[in-house]
């Protein structure tokens, strides 16, 4: 099982980072809103803490429209320098249920993230829980899994740091 402790995820110990430049966009869905709040809340949090100063919120209705939001959004604002997004955090929960459903929409948001980190020229996070209950998803908002908010939000500085580096 993958456990927090396990990773240097929490150090950052390369060198020292202005981040107040940075303009990271949050994508969030609104089924399950209140592990969702709790996710953009850890988000915030660690952003705000590293100094991201532009933290913008599109609210889209479920996990599969992610994909669409995020390359809709990259493409309407590639065009403009100052208002380029750094790195995109997905925020998503899919709970498991009686039917298929749940594996359909993991697989369709897995691979549209998947696609982004490949065509767009911006990091996209992979913020979204996929649990069987809402017990797991508890876990995963301050419980004995961590916070995958804050973890998502940590993930997007470490690679706007990289991509910065590869560019220069």
């Amino acid at each position: 099982m993958a456990d927090v402790s396990n990773s240097n995820l929490y150090a950052f110990n390369t060198g020292t980072h202005d981040f107040s430049g940075a303009c990271v966009v949050l994508v969030r869905t609104e089924w399950n809103a209140t592990i969702i709040d709790e996710l953009e809340k850890g988000c915030r949090k660690v952003l705000d803490e590293y100094g991201v100063k532009q933290v913008v919120t599109v609210t889209i209705p479920g996990a599969v429209e992610i994909g669409f939001a995020v390359k809709a959004y990259w493409e309407s604002k590639s065009r403009h320098l100052g208002t380029r997004p750094h790195a995109f955090i997905t925020l998503g929960c899919v709970i498991r249920g009686d039917t298929p459903h749940f594996d359909y929409v993991c697989k369709t948001v897995t691979d549209a993230v998947t696609q982004l980190n490949l065509l767009i020229q911006v990091p996209t996070i992979f913020g979204i829980l996929t649990v069987e209950n809402q017990e797991q998803a508890l876990e995963r908002i301050g419980g004995k899994h961590g916070h995958k908010g804050e973890e998502a939000a940590l993930t997007a500085l470490k690679m706007i740091a990289l991509n910065t580096s590869l560019r220069k």
